[in-house]
C-alpha cells in the first residue's frame, strides 16, 4: 500500500468515501443495464477496478476478479443470447436501433415509461415498414422484445452478483482494517 500518513486525507476516510462513491456508481451501472443509455456492466467493472486500486488489499482484488467475471459474463450472455435469437429470426439490427432511439425520445415525452413505450413503438413501426405486414411486424417485434428482455434479465442478475461482491469485499476490508 502506498499511503502517505499525515497526508490531507486520512486513509480510512478515503476508503469510506471511495466505497460510498463506488456504491453510487454501481447503482448507476445497474440502471444502465436496464436503460441502455448508460454503459451498465462496463460502469460496474471500471468502478470496481478503481475501488480496488484506491482501497487495496486482498478483499478488494478478489472482489475485482469476481466482478470482472460477472461483468464479462453478463455482457457476453446478453449479446450472444440476444444476437443469436434475433439472427435466427432474421430480425436485423436497424429496427432495434430505431426502437432505442424512439425509446430515448420517449423518455423526454413520457418520463420513465416513455423508454419502454417509445422502444416498442419504434421497433414495431420499423418492422412494419420492413415487413409491410402489421401481423408479421408484431410477431418479429414481440420476439425481439422478449429476446432483449431475457438478455437484460441475465445481465442484471449478474450485475446484482457484482453488487453483492462489492458489499462483501467492502465488509471484509473494513472488518480487517
Amino acid at each position: 500500500m502506498s499511503r502517505h500518513p499525515g497526508g490531507p486525507v486520512d486513509p480510512l476516510t478515503l476508503d469510506i468515501i471511495a466505497t460510498i462513491v463506488a456504491g453510487i456508481l454501481f447503482l448507476v451501472g445497474l440502471t444502465g443495464i436496464v436503460l441502455p443509455i448508460l454503459p451498465g456492466s462496463i460502469t460496474i467493472l471500471v468502478t470496481m477496478l478503481v475501488w480496488a486500486i484506491i482501497v487495496g488489499g486482498w478483499p478488494a482484488w478478489v472482489g475485482f476478479a469476481l466482478v470482472a467475471v460477472f461483468s464479462i459474463a453478463g455482457m457476453t450472455c446478453s449479446y450472444v443470447l440476444t444476437g443469436r435469437k434475433l439472427k435466427k429470426a432474421e430480425v436485423p439490427n436497424w429496427p432495434i436501433l430505431v426502437g432505442l432511439v424512439a425509446g430515448v425520445v420517449g423518455i423526454f415525452v413520457i418520463p420513465f415509461l416513455g423508454l419502454f413505450i417509445g422502444f416498442v413503438l419504434g421497433l414495431y413501426g420499423s418492422e412494419w415498414y420492413r415487413r409491410k405486414d402489421p401481423k408479421l411486424a408484431w410477431e418479429s417485434s414481440w420476439l425481439a422484445i422478449k429476446t432483449l428482455g431475457i438478455g437484460i434479465v441475465v445481465e442484471l442478475g449478474l450485475g446484482f452478483c457484482s453488487t453483492l461482491t462489492l458489499a462483501a469485499a467492502a465488509t471484509i476490508h473494513f472488518a480487517t482494517a
